[in-house]
């Protein structure tokens, strides 16, 4: 079973490709391990199956993990793999993102002759109330228009 996306049914754990290998050679034996440890705690989250990615390794669940689920997998690979704490990061629930293009915004400002700036666009997301809890993954490219041609200059 796979998704096409992320899925909160999953548990991501970064880590070097070396040591994702390492791990995913005896999958099937981590999966029935983690099951166990899971059922120590008196989870009801059980692993799927363990996959490897270029970030770590993903483990299905048939559940949403708890905090104490994702602790308890963390010491079990840790343990597992016999590694220094560092090389490998908490496991975390995958990160949704939505991405939102804005088009349309005029490129003077209005009843004057000057030029939007980066800073009135900054400036207007920020104080404005759609756009809470919005973070800018690049900065605004600006479109110059022509004004002989009157068409978009890219």
């Amino acid at each position: 079973m796979t998704t096409k996306g992320p899925s909160h049914k999953q548990v991501i754990v970064p880590m070097n490709n070396d040591l994702g290998k390492i791990f995913i050679k005896d999958a099937a034996n981590h999966v029935t391990n983690i099951n166990r440890s899971l059922k120590s705690i008196k989870s009801n989250v059980c692993t799927d199956f363990i996959s490897a990615d270029d970030k770590g390794i993903i483990i299905s669940t048939n559940g949403i993990a708890s905090n104490s689920d994702l602790q308890e997998i963390e010491k079990y690979i840790k343990n597992s793999l016999q590694t220094s704490n560092n090389s490998i990061a908490t496991p975390r629930l995958p990160q949704s993102k939505s991405y939102l293009k804005i088009v349309g915004i005029p490129y003077y400002v209005d009843k004057s002759n000057t030029h939007i700036s980066l800073e009135d666009i900054e400036h207007t997301l920020k104080n404005s109330h759609i756009f809470n809890d919005i973070v800018l993954a690049s900065k605004p490219r600006i479109i110059k228009v022509s004004p002989k041609l009157d068409m978009a200059i890219i």
